[in-house]
């Protein structure tokens, strides 16, 4: 699939050239901005992925606690209720 993703990059890539009137193989500084481009893009699109489709951390919530550990405790400084 990488193969035929490149194939129709390079093959736009093509066509921007005759669109631009610029010979192939590029002068310099357009072929440098060419390939910071695709160094851009290529470190571009993890940081968008986590940006937009970021997980959530999840909270596992344990059951219900049986026997002694089920008693509930106090937090300091409160009174009991009742009579």
């Amino acid at each position: 699939m990488g193969y035929i993703i490149s194939l129709g990059v390079g093959f736009g890539i093509g066509l921007l050239y005759w669109l631009l009137k610029v010979q192939s193989p590029a002068p310099p500084l357009i072929a440098l901005a060419g390939l910071l481009g695709m160094v851009l893009g290529e470190h571009a699109i993890p940081v968008v992925k986590a940006q937009f489709f970021a997980q959530t951390t999840t909270v596992q919530v344990a059951g219900p606690v049986k026997g002694a550990e089920a008693q509930k405790t106090v937090a300091p400084g409160a009174t009991k209720q009742g009579g």
